[in-house]
């Protein structure tokens, strides 16, 4: 069958490397893709949020499959689009997605299904909202409702912080229109862990943990991004407990959607957080986390292709899904300036000398082709991705091949994983 997958980062890159070894696929399109999408099958000049230009190519070219890398295009309604026209997608419903779409939505959903999460108060109105946070103190968190592409959350410690981010996002509107409602809550304390499932809306299969990196420097030090790196497994949270966690924070949400009229198709993501009284969820996502994909695809030792048809048809049950024992880790590569202002155009080196070790994948996110050259073109360019026995080796491993990389201007943390490392020598 021929597949089209949308998006154009480095989880779009890793989501076509794991579909291309599928036997079901026959070519991948990517809308519109990047310069590794371009290696693996055909590039398609559509924007991300082009629905019906979406739908319009997968009807006119056979397309068996469609999967949406980013949010964005399942906010806007891609699946529900995808299913009138009898195309598989596999990703939530517009209703659904609104559980990244709309923060306070996703927080009626925890509250109304038992999900252990901070306490919290939705405010559209700013000087409601100011009164609150004058009254309640610090610290609190203020989150943009709508979509901010990872960085509408602002921890603030003080009273005054909280006050002045309150004012960026709905006074200065900072986030746009995302920031027109905003959600404050209780400051949580403790290691994040990334948790996800396959979901046919009624099954679940979880994934391995995995940890991202949000914050752009050292020690988790300057503005939150996209994410910098992830690893996976994160063994704070232990693979016996998986069952556990997926009946606190995943099936409440599944099962709650099923009983709304509107199964849950896709992957559901839970950022949950370790707090002293117990883990808590932060927030959902409806898909893929990037750059935690990368790490995942490198550790999926099944067909992606097949679990994909087997969710959209509600059959997840009867699909086998393996993971390697091993621990990966992505590095993510960006331009020196991000997330704020950076340059582009920087020509990249070195690709094929760092993929000359077969357990090390760089998964491209802002690049393209151009002059017959991989070019810089986003802030989080590269997603340098590698396997290894260990946390400590899978990083040895990953910065090794990042130093073969080289282009003008690039930045990336070198601590990508450490914090990990106490958990693999206390097991030890």
């Amino acid at each position: 069958m021929n597949v089209l997958l949308v998006g154009s980062g480095g989880r779009e890159h890793a989501l076509a490397f794991k579909l291309s070894q599928s036997p079901l696929v026959q070519k991948i399109y990517c809308a519109p893709g990047n310069g590794g999408t371009a290696r693996l099958g055909e590039n398609v000049a559509i924007k991300d949020d082009d629905v019906s230009a979406l739908v319009h190519f997968a009807v006119k070219h056979g397309v068996g499959l469609v999967v949406p890398g980013p949010e964005l295009p399942l906010t806007l309604g891609l699946a529900n689009a995808c299913r009138d026209a009898g195309i598989p997608c596999f990703g939530p419903t517009e209703f659904c997605a609104r559980l990244e779409g709309s923060k306070a939505f996703a927080k009626e959903v925890m509250l109304e299904s038992g999900v252990p999460t901070a306490h919290f108060a939705v405010f559209d109105d700013y000087a409601q909202a100011r009164a609150f946070i004058e009254e309640k103190g610090a610290p609190l968190v203020i989150k943009a409702d709508g979509l901010a592409a990872g960085k509408g959350v602002a921890v603030c410690e003080t009273k005054e912080s909280a006050l002045f981010a309150l004012e960026q996002t709905m006074r200065d509107k900072r986030f746009g229109t995302a920031g027109e409602r905003v959600v404050v809550e209780e400051m949580l304390t403790g290691e994040e862990v990334s948790f996800l499932a396959f979901c046919d809306g009624e099954n679940i299969a979880v994934m391995p943990t995995c940890q991202d990196h949000k914050p752009v420097g050292e020690g988790d030090t300057g503005p939150n991004t996209g994410g910098m790196g992830a690893f996976s497994p994160a063994s704070i949270l232990p693979k016996a407990d998986y069952p556990a966690m997926a009946e606190a924070t995943i099936l409440p949400v599944v099962r709650h959607m099923r009983a709304l009229g509107h199964p849950f198709v896709g992957v559901l993501y839970a950022g949950l957080i370790m707090t002293a009284s117990g883990p808590k969820v932060l927030e959902y996502n409806v898909r893929f986390g990037d750059p935690e994909c990368q790490p995942l695809m490198m550790r999926l030792n099944a067909d992606l292709a097949e679990i994909m048809l087997a969710c959209c048809q509600g059959r997840l049950n009867e699909v086998d899904i393996r993971w390697k024992p091993e621990t990966a880790i992505c590095v993510v590569m960006a331009a020196e300036g991000y997330p704020r202002d950076y340059p582009s155009g920087m020509v990249i080196s070195g690709l094929d000398e760092a993929e000359a070790d077969e357990r090390v994948m760089v998964f491209q996110a802002g690049t393209k082709v151009s002059g017959g050259a991989t070019v810089a073109s986003g802030g989080r360019v590269l997603g340098v991705t590698a396997l290894g026995e260990n946390l400590s080796g899978a990083r040895e491993r990953a910065y090794r091949a990042v130093d073969r990389v080289r282009f003008e201007h690039s930045y990336c943390r070198r601590d990508i994983g450490k914090k990990g490392l106490k958990w693999e020598s206390s097991s030890q």
